[in-house]
């Protein structure tokens, strides 16, 4: 469906948020962080069972809420435009890719729901924030169009900004079209040898914070290129992991969902999902491949080891500024483990680890990978719990009490966290904004009362089409298949949420209500035509 062939009209006629009263607007908003990492899996860290030491994120667990059903839309750019919005990617523009900064057209591809930036007809949160009063910061992984200073970040609601507008970039050495920005401009690349996005990225948003003279509130969006490939890390951290993974995927997995168990986490009747096909046990690895890919986790260890590091600079700030209680911290990972190019052992040579003139797909393998999203099944990109929960940790003392420590079974997605920060900012969602332009309908709902009390709500449906793969979920049952493919399979998350027992013989006619659903918001939603 194209602009011109649909109508934007009865967009004004949706309801949509009121504007608070003066008496309905919190006396003290609180200052809110969105903490975004990004290709990590369910599982590296503590929190999730990871063995990777996490002390700071553990911290934020222990004193507030875990979501145990928390999802992304499985690829980076989809999912940074429908946190942003609060829609679904489609109807921002971002249904696939965002622009790359080589190939300005490529992933523009005629159609509204594929145009590989943000639109005019949605508003990001810092848009919105703004009308609050709240200042805006934003450093780290834009992903969301980059051609046309229009669609970059300052020309989006945030005061200031420090980062990269494209994908993947080098963290020694950011450069070319996919080298740093300071608010609306281009940087040289780093001449500092001790350079490392991660740090960079933290100890500018601590200047923001810093160089604030007033006391109203801030919203932080701080999104981590790490541990995305390349795997890129400081020599000093690689260390503390190099002994670390020579015991194996196999291993890593087992004690990763024996820790889950017990924690919690998930249901102990649930299978571990079957080592990828693609992936040998460990033991048939060779010496020299069993080394070289121990050493791969090794730096990706690594990477997400100073992403907790950072957090904890960034907690140090609010405590010494006393604003911890009055801080919303919200922390997420962007989509399911990376298994990009498909090899087992990683990919590019091994010489391209940590240099820092490349920015390429240098990876820890499909065997990692399988391992980072312990228990499920599959990867990034694909709509099977593997490729779209995230772990999510809420941390709000002020509001988070009664919760605080426990885990929270209330489904839940990023199209949650817009309506989450309206309710508690008290800040009116439009229905128009850029010079008028109408401004879609809200699809989440507010995770206010689930944070405060625990109360789970009922939602009637969740959406995912990413890159030909689609799935809807309804109560606990979810069903996915491809475009391509005219079979359904369907899943009782509840029984088997890693996905090993298709139920779609068993319950035909729930499977012709989630296909008749799935097209039906397939076609509303912009994800329909494609090209």
């Amino acid at each position: 469906m194209s602009l011109k062939q649909h109508s934007f009209a009865f967009l004004l006629s949706l309801s949509f948020w009121s504007i608070p009263s003066e008496s309905s607007r919190p006396k003290s908003p609180p200052n809110i962080v969105l903490i975004m990492v990004d290709d990590m899996g369910w599982s590296d860290i503590g929190p999730y069972g990871g063995e990777i030491p996490t002390p700071n994120l553990d911290r934020l667990a222990k004193n507030g809420l875990r979501f145990k059903q928390f999802y992304n839309t499985g690829r980076c750019c989809p999912t940074r435009a429908s946190l942003l919005t609060g829609l679904y990617p489609h109807q921002t523009g971002v249904g696939h890719m965002a622009e790359d900064p080589e190939s300005p057209d490529q992933h523009q591809w005629g159609t509204y729901g594929y145009q590989g930036f943000l639109n005019r007809n949605c508003v990001t949160l810092a848009e919105v924030l703004k009308t609050q009063d709240y200042h805006t910061y934003m450093v780290g992984k834009w992903h969301v169009g980059m051609h046309g200073a229009e669609k970059r970040p300052l020309q989006r609601g945030f005061d200031r900004y420090y980062g990269h507008l494209a994908g993947a970039s080098s963290y020694f050495k950011p450069q070319g079209g996919r080298g740093l920005w300071a608010d609306n401009q281009k940087l040289d690349p780093p001449n500092d040898p001790n350079y490392y996005t991660t740090d960079a990225f933290t100890d500018q948003a601590l200047r923001f914070l810093q160089e604030q003279k007033d006391d109203k509130p801030f919203f932080l969006y701080m999104a981590y290129n790490a541990p995305h490939w390349p795997l890129h890390a400081k020599p000093a951290d690689i260390a503390k992991f190099k002994d670390s993974y020579h015991q194996g995927w196999d291993v890593v997995r087992n004690k990763r969902l024996s820790k889950q168990v017990q924690m919690g986490l998930i249901d102990p009747n649930w299978a571990l999902s079957a080592r990828d096909k693609r992936v040998r046990p460990w033991d048939q690895l060779s010496q020299n491949e069993q080394d070289s890919v121990a050493y791969r986790m090794a730096v990706y260890a690594a990477q997400v080891y100073a992403v907790d590091a950072n957090i904890g600079k960034l907690l140090r700030h609010l405590e010494q500024k006393r604003q911890m209680d009055n801080t919303l911290i919200l922390f997420l990972s962007d989509n399911g483990a990376c298994a990009e190019n498909y090899h087992e052992l990683g990919s590019q040579p091994f010489q391209r680890i940590n240099d820092p003139n490349y920015s390429g797909s240098v990876s820890y393998g499909i065997g990692w990978a399988n391992a980072s999203n312990t228990p499920f099944f599959e990867y990034k990109v694909k709509p099977y719990e593997g490729g779209i929960a995230t772990p999510m940790i809420a941390h709000y003392p002020r509001l988070i009490k009664s919760q605080r420590g426990k885990f929270s079974n209330q489904v839940a997605h990023l199209i949650d966290i817009m309506p989450t920060l309206l309710q508690l900012s008290g800040t009116s969602y439009p229905s128009t904004f850029h010079e008028g332009k109408p401004i879609q309908k809200l699809e989440g709902l507010s995770l206010v009362d689930n944070l405060k009390t625990g109360n789970v709500q009922s939602r009637p449906y969740l959406f995912w089409e990413h890159q030909g793969y689609c799935a809807i979920r309804k109560g606990d049952f979810k069903a996915v298949k491809s475009l391509e493919d005219a079979n359904w399979q369907l899943y009782d998350l509840k029984k088997d949420r890693t996905e090993q027992h298709d139920l779609a013989g068993r319950y035909p006619v729930l499977v012709q209500e989630l296909n008749e659903k799935w097209n039906a918001w397939a076609k509303s939603h912009y994800v329909l035509p494609k090209r």
